[in-house]
């Protein structure tokens, strides 16, 4: 009788240090490593390249013209919906990763949902407001109890100390200055954001709405991304690059 096969040894879930890891090094921001002289490849790259780029504003572009020219709700919604559908089947169709075309894809749908349920435009915003100030109140989280988010991000894209430890930054004083300076800087964004989305929203000026909405959206990011780049690279490289004379 032949000797039972050995049960599989259950699977251990990563640690959340390593899901966080793996989150970074996916994301887009990984393409601009810290110790890296910036460029405008890798700052393209960051932002999802000119298809990223394009997934990301068209849609917005699209209900902007379509409610500036014909002020009806229901066109101004399913038109950019249907713009990141086809981004989606191009990817499909080159056999690409369709994960960020997805994400982008859920935010539209829900976003034009939400309009088309209280039958008001500016709903069609209300998602984005939301997710700017998460990230503000995550972020802010993170300052108060002084593990600044740049920090832990920068961190999981050097390698790792001899301990295995991404965050050594800590114990540097300038680092943890300047991680901490960064982390601002992107408050600093989504209160920009929030300063100028809100009160549109309030007062339902749909349309100056969305056109500001696209200057706050890729523009503002790629300029916050090169300065945090910038900032980074300076402590980094000055003192970890530079070899001693």
């Amino acid at each position: 009788m032949p000797a039972a096969a050995p049960a599989a040894e259950p699977s251990v879930p990563p640690s959340f240090s390593a899901q966080f890891r793996d989150a970074v090094q996916n994301a887009g921001i990984a393409r601009v490593a810290p110790g890296e002289a910036p460029s405008g490849r890798a700052l393209l790259g960051a932002v999802g390249g000119v298809r990223g780029l394009a997934e990301s504003v068209l849609p917005g572009f699209a209900f902007l013209v379509v409610y500036a020219i014909t002020k009806e709700l229901v066109p101004s919604v399913v038109i950019p919906v249907a713009v990141g559908l086809v981004f989606v089947v191009l990817r499909l169709l080159q056999r690409q990763s369709v994960t960020m075309s997805f994400a982008g894809i859920l935010g539209v749908a829900v976003s034009a949902g939400l309009a088309l349920i209280t039958g008001r435009a500016e709903s069609n915003f209300i998602p984005g407001i939301v997710i700017n100030a998460v990230w503000l109140v995550g972020l802010l989280i993170t300052l108060a109890i002084r593990w600044p988010l740049i920090g832990l991000v920068v961190g999981f894209l050097l390698p790792a100390n001899e301990d295995g430890s991404h965050v050594d930054w800590r114990a540097d004083p300038v680092k943890r200055r300047v991680l901490t300076v960064a982390t601002w800087i992107w408050v600093g964004l989504f209160a920009v954001r929030l300063a100028v989305e809100v009160p549109l929203y309030l007062t339902a000026q749909v349309e100056l709405l969305a056109g500001l909405k696209l200057i706050l959206g890729v523009p503002l990011y790629a300029a916050v991304l090169w300065v945090t780049w910038l900032l980074v690279r300076t402590v980094f490289v000055r003192r970890d690059d530079v070899a001693p004379v």
